[in-house]
């Protein structure tokens, strides 16, 4: 009898595995061809970057994305919700037209910063004035500073060359391209010292010139590529604060270094919103066996707003909306709850995943795995341990049933060393549980669309998205599937070589509940 019951157990082992086996191929299959015969990416991406835009927190574009996000979590029969973690300066932008009116008219590429006060209706028009050329030192500075009443300053440095180093490398002389580096780096040493002997820095120059009486402020912030600038938030509250191109900023700043006076008209249309509300977007399906165990789908909805946010990070978000949408259709009955969370404010501290954190300890506690995708629109094509001991035993035990075509752009590096911010899976990670940046091909990431003005639509490479959704997929299925649950354990991290004290695993913080309101 115990022989038989020995040959039972098994016999019913091994038809269980037979089964199981079967239906992960009947999903995968399901996956790859959903994924890449129906997919709805490129209506995802349209309906959030093209109707809907940018999605700065506090925005009113901001809820409209959330609540937009909640209705196709509804329409898929996924349950979904706005959750509310604290409040947010509330802005939204007009209209930024920037014109030269003198020596002579042109209209100059640029618009105003997030948060960036309004000009009246008809706009502003002043001359332009650089920083002074060779500052001394404070008291200088300050006699300097009665000049700048009614006029805009121009408070960055004008760039020697608007061609992208890529362009030099492959264009110049050996001799001319070493020559480039040098004058820039001399330059920017240069100028940074003379700043310095003001007594301020880049960062606080701005608002010693509106107590000076300014009435604008001007910058450049390139992104050392072709047509690119950075698009961040101002730092003064009373005047505007205005980016225009390198190519623009050039002109104007040589006129006014050269002693031509140039004046420009700037209308920057805005509005204050008060205290607005700041959410997470979380959808759920629930789990059948094991519903307290929760597989995170993880990325952030916000966006900054000098284009339409759409590698940072639209991508993200169409492809965890995906990736649920195809679970909830071949996969209905996970036996762990997936959980999505499309985080708010990510950009100014990964808020809204930190407040998450701290809001849902029991949640956090039981996590199976995070997946978490921001960086951009390449494919997944590195994954790194996060620290823990035996990332290697599960990651890599999932990783093995992905379809090789997929499966073959991914590096991995284990168990890799816990990350301490960057974007929301770090979130997690301090509060110890096992969560992973599924970071992608770079894209001329960093030049061209990371917080830039042309961060838009027709920068995402749909084919890749479309191999990032069957990987988490087929992952996220795995995962929920798996019959043990994921270690926490781990590593015992190195000496900083610097300070001869053991390195800290990252502590966990708090989400930002009531920004740039004080």
């Amino acid at each position: 009898m115990k022989k038989l019951n020995a040959f039972f157990l098994v016999f019913l082992f091994f038809i269980t595995s037979i089964i199981f086996s079967q239906q992960k191929e009947a999903f995968i299959d399901n996956v790859m061809k959903e994924t890449y015969e129906n997919s709805q990416l490129e209506q995802l991406g349209y309906e959030l970057l093209d109707e809907i835009g940018p999605r700065l927190v506090g925005s009113s574009k901001m809820k409209t994305a959330h609540d937009w996000a909640v209705a196709k979590f509804n329409g898929w029969g996924i349950s979904a919700s706005n959750q509310q973690y604290g409040v947010w300066r509330g802005w939204d932008r007009g209209i930024s037209h920037v014109d030269l009116v003198e020596p002579r008219i042109k209209s100059l590429e640029g618009m105003q910063l997030a948060w960036s006060a309004s000009t009246p209706k008809n706009g502003v028009t002043a001359e332009v004035i650089t920083l002074p050329a060779s500052i001394k030192d404070s008291i200088g500075f300050a006699k300097w500073l009665t000049s700048v009443k009614g006029k805009f300053v121009l408070i960055s440095m004008p760039q020697k060359t608007g061609r992208p180093d890529y362009n030099w490398e492959e264009f110049a002389t050996p001799e001319s391209l070493e020559k480039m580096k040098a004058d820039r780096a001399a330059q920017t040493t240069a100028w940074n010292d003379n700043l310095s002997n003001s007594g301020y820095n880049s960062r606080t120059i701005d608002e010693v010139l509106e107590k000076a009486g300014a009435v604008g402020i001007i910058q450049s912030n390139w992104s050392k590529g072709f047509g690119v600038n950075k698009i961040f938030g101002a730092r003064v509250k009373k005047i505007p604060t205005v980016d225009i191109s390198l190519e623009d900023y050039g002109l104007v700043y040589r006129l006014a270094e050269n002693g031509k006076k140039p004046k420009i008209r700037v209308v920057a249309a805005s509005k204050e919103l008060g205290a607005m509300p700041t959410f997470n977007t979380i959808a759920r399906i629930e789990g059948t066996e094991k519903p307290e165990e929760s597989i995170i789908l993880s990325a952030h909805f916000d966006s900054w707003d000098g284009g339409s946010g759409a590698t940072d990070n639209g991508t993200g978000t169409i492809t965890m909306m995906e990736v649920t949408r195809i679970l909830k259709k071949y996969y209905p009955n996970p036996k762990r709850t997936i959980i999505v969370g499309l985080w708010g404010s990510e950009e100014q501290g990964l808020n809204g995943s930190r407040a998450f954190v701290k809001d849902n300890p029991e949640i956090v506690e039981n996590v199976q795995v995070v997946f978490n995708q921001d960086n951009g629109t390449g494919r997944v094509s590195t994954i790194n341990g996060q620290g823990f001991l035996h990332s290697y035993d599960f990651l890599g035990r999932w990783l093995r049933e992905v379809p090789e075509n997929i499966g073959k752009h991914i590096k991995t590096t284990y168990p890799g060393s816990p990350s301490g911010g960057g974007s929301d899976h770090s979130s997690f990670v301090s509060a110890n549980a096992p969560a992973f940046m599924m970071s992608s091909l770079n894209w001329s990431y960093f030049n061209y669309t990371w917080h830039t003005n042309k961060d838009t639509y027709d920068k995402i490479v749909f084919d890749d998205l479309k191999n990032n959704v069957a990987l988490i997929a087929i992952m996220t299925y795995l995962a929920s599937e798996d019959s043990e649950k994921t270690s926490r354990e781990k590593i015992i991290l190195p000496i900083n070589s610097t300070s001869g004290k053991q390195i800290s695993w990252p502590a966990p913080k708090d989400g930002n509940r009531h920004g740039g309101l004080d």
